[in-house]
């Protein structure tokens, strides 16, 4: 394809973002824009492999709208073998210097008409001493930074004599600059122009270098000055301590703090030697910065700052009843802590242990005293807890040392009569390498030491005397004994179906209703529908389970509803219909608790962490050597329990007709079901005794009856703990009659009215008394 000087012709466009294609330049490009795709394709096919190579102005816009947005001189390139299906890369071959008159798109392609843009001869002499100078230029410094490309690549192309004109094409096309330079430099009139360009262009990349270099020296130089400062300071430190002055603005301004601050003596004199020992080392190292860490850590610690109590027994007995309904017990004790205090002015805070199955209300609690008594609230997950630095803190001889959790969560309340809530202290681990935990709470849960407790960071007695500390435990038999001796135990128990009734609809429906954005009074729940939730879909001791269901059901309604939810007159009721739709197949169900008489098989009563439950036991024999077998996950205890029974039954094997030789030529074999969980503990031993007896007996026991208690040698059922839960595992699990050691007659009396009422409860001495009543 020839072009003629002066005649206009139309080639497609490939649109470069910062790449300047020169004449005689061999280069490789990769067209990532449909539009420079189409133009590959369009030359290749129309245009004899020829196209129009132009740079835009502005390199980061993606779209080109039309002729201002490109150069207006560019290069016609020709196409040297043409990409795969799947690459648009492919190398050019500059020709010709074009002027671009016109830019046009026609189906998804740009297409430029064009005139030759020849460029003009100048002095001979000018010429001749301006490649003369770049080449000097060239040979004096290093190549690396000038060009894009390596120094024999232009050492051959000056050595093939290339004349001026192809020089200051090659010259501007390998030059380390930017797009707009390069454009410029092909935008020059004449041949000497863009030699001058070029040259122009050395120069500053030459001065660039030198700047840089300089700059590089400077900072060497002041990096030299500055430690040289550095030694110089110390030297005037050390002259101005021998003259008595102090020149350490950050221990003036500790000191200030120290006689301004309401600070016990103690503490003042313990800061000022760490700040003497900091003003002896040199700035900026190590132990300096850990000395003045431990300083930043002991002024932040609230000494002296107390929160001004809330002693007005009527609101917070107003609050408590506000946020929880019944535990009239554990209110009126609060409400006496409260009077006692009013009365005396001050008052040493007990340390108060709430404990009880999960869900039952004992954070919530702690969170409600703190609110009454308008005192900060803090708390300390012991979970897991089997490190005793985590209670004391870290001696500072450790790398990361830092305080215990006691001092930390004090910094975080900034005053020093929070409530302190102490969560799941039964669930402290113990680490023979690391020590104890409990134990180091010995000291933080006495009354009578822990006003001088002792963190190892702090190195200084810390006064916890006006701690309020609560604990929370599900099972007080797992806390050691000398911490639980300094505890006053209260019971939270298990909620009654009354009592969650009241709870759902007094604080949990009104919760998740809130939580979940609807309008209070937009969704309301039938008692019999709340009834339905709990006895079909929980079976629990506390009101967890039953807070998400309600919750699962509200979302329901929201899902189903919600184009309507925000209207003001929207109102939905739920009944035991709607919770049978959106809860779905029941978990629990009442017809499957109703087991008729049976051989082998006692109701037993569970305690739990979780509460009461019923623990079902199943006695068989067959032919074996008179062997005792054991199954169900069950704890040492446990096994004794079976032993026990076992030798009670075969001592009295007569009175209950049971024939000997069962005992020498049978197994024996009791199972505890679901024996993935694991059992432990005494108050099954009457139920074991009964189950052993209906086996070897032949004779089964009534249906409907649950029964407790452990027994000994000589068949006298003893009293257990727990009574409260298991009668109402019991009450949940669809059972008539439950029966319980009569030494646990009087804790009978504390059980609620809907117990009594609904569960027939009689009193054992001896295994006797259950066999009368069973059989």
């Amino acid at each position: 394809m020839k072009f003629e000087k002066d005649v206009e012709f139309e080639l497609p466009v490939v649109i470069t973002h910062g790449f300047v294609l020169f004449p005689g330049q061999s280069e490789t490009l990769t067209a990532n824009r449909d539009f420079s795709r189409n133009a590959i394709k369009d030359s290749k096919d129309n245009f004899e492999s020829y196209c129009v190579v132009v740079s835009q102005v502005i390199p980061d816009v993606k779209f080109i709208e039309g002729y201002d947005d490109i150069s207006h001189v560019a290069t016609v390139g020709k196409l040297q073998g043409f990409p795969g299906s799947q690459s648009f890369t492919t190398k050019f071959l500059g020709t010709n210097r074009v002027k671009i008159n016109s830019l046009e798109l026609r189906e998804k392609t740009f297409y430029a008409k064009c005139v030759l843009f020849e460029d003009e001869i100048g002095d001979e002499v000018e010429e001749r001493a301006l490649v003369s100078n770049i080449i000097e230029k060239i040979e004096e410094t290093s190549i690396e930074y000038l060009f894009s490309t390596s120094y024999q690549e232009i050492r051959d192309a000056l050595a093939r004599g290339q004349n001026a004109l192809d020089l200051s094409y090659l010259f501007a096309s390998k030059l380390s600059v930017d797009k707009d330079k390069k454009q410029a430099l092909l935008e020059a009139a004449t041949i000497n122009d863009r030699l001058m360009g070029v040259l122009t262009c050395i120069s500053g990349l030459i001065q660039a270098r030198e700047a840089d270099a300089r700059i590089k020296k400077i900072l060497q130089e002041n990096v030299d000055k500055q430690q040289k400062e550095y030694y110089l300071r110390e030297q005037l430190k050390a002259i101005k301590k021998e003259l008595g002055e102090d020149g350490n603005k950050d221990s003036s301004a500790i000191r200030e703090k120290l006689e301004k601050g309401n600070y016990p003596k103690a503490v003042v004199d313990k800061v000022k030697d760490e700040l003497s020992r900091k003003e002896l080392m040199p700035q900026g190292t190590l132990e300096a910065s850990l000395i003045q860490d431990y300083i930043d850590t002991v002024l932040s610690v609230p000494w002296t700052e107390k929160s001004v109590d809330n002693d007005d027994t009527k609101n917070a007995q107003r609050i408590l009843d506000e946020d929880h309904y019944g535990l009239e017990k554990i209110k009126e004790r609060i409400v006496e802590y409260l009077a006692v205090k009013k009365i005396k002015g001050n008052l040493k805070a007990p340390i108060l242990c709430f404990y009880g199955p999960p869900g039952c209300g004992k954070t919530s609690l702690s969170i409600s005293i703190a609110r009454s008594l308008n005192r900060e609230f803090v708390k300390c997950s012991l979970g897991g807890v089997s490190d005793e630095a985590e209670i004391r803190g870290h001696r500072r001889t450790y790398v990361g040392s830092k305080p215990g959790r006691i001092i930390n969560l004090l910094r975080k309340a900034k005053v020093r009569n929070p409530v302190f809530l102490l969560d799941e202290l039964d669930k402290l681990s113990h680490d023979s390498f690391k020590g104890d935990p409990a134990s180091a709470l010995l000291e933080v849960l006495d009354p009578e030491q822990n006003h001088k407790f002792a963190d190892n960071y702090l190195e200084l007695d810390y006064d916890l005397s006006d701690v309020l500390f609560i604990a929370t435990a599900n099972d007080i038999s797992k806390i050691p004994g000398p911490l639980l001796d300094r505890l006053e135990l209260i019971n939270v128990p298990s909620y009654t179906s009354i009592d969650k009734l009241h709870i759902a609809k007094d604080y949990l429906i009104r919760k998740e209703l809130q939580s979940n954005g609807v309008r209070l009074g937009a969704i309301e729940f039938e008692d019999d529908a709340i009834f339905y939730i709990i006895e079909r879909y929980t079976q629990e001791s506390g009101v967890r389970n039953l807070e998400r269901r309600i919750g699962k059901i509200i979302r329901k309604i929201i899902v189903n509803h919600i184009d309507e939810i925000k209207n003001e007159n929207f109102h939905f009721v739920v009944g035991v219909k709607e919770v049978q739709e959106f809860m779905g197949v029941e978990y629990y169900d009442p017809s499957d608790r109703e087991i008729g008489d049976q051989v082998g098989v006692v109701t037993g009563l569970a305690y739990t962490d979780f509460g009461g439950d019923v623990l079902p036991i199943e006695v068989t024999h067959y032919k074996g050597k008179g062997n005792l077998v054991i199954t169900g996950n069950l704890g040492k205890v446990m096994n004794e329990s079976c032993q026990i029974a076992l030798s009670y039954v075969r001592a009295n094997q007569e009175k209950y007709g049971i024939d000997n030789k069962l005992f020498t030529e049978e197994d024996i074999h009791i199972h505890f079901p679901e024996g993935a969980i694991p059992k432990d503990g005494p108050s099954a031993g009457c139920a074991i005794t009964c189950a052993f007896i209906s086996a070897l007996s032949g004779k089964p026991i009534k249906g409907g009856i649950g029964m407790t208690g452990e027994v000994n040698l000589r068949g006298k059922v003893l009293r257990i703990g727990g009574i409260r839960e298991k009668s109402l595992a019991a009450l949940r699990n669809g059972l008539k009659m439950i029966l319980v050691p009569e030494s646990n007659k009087k804790g009978i009396q504390d059980l609620p009215k809907e117990i009594t009422d609904n569960l027939e409860i009689r009193y054992l001495k001896t295994v006797d008394d259950a066999y009368k009543i069973l059989f």
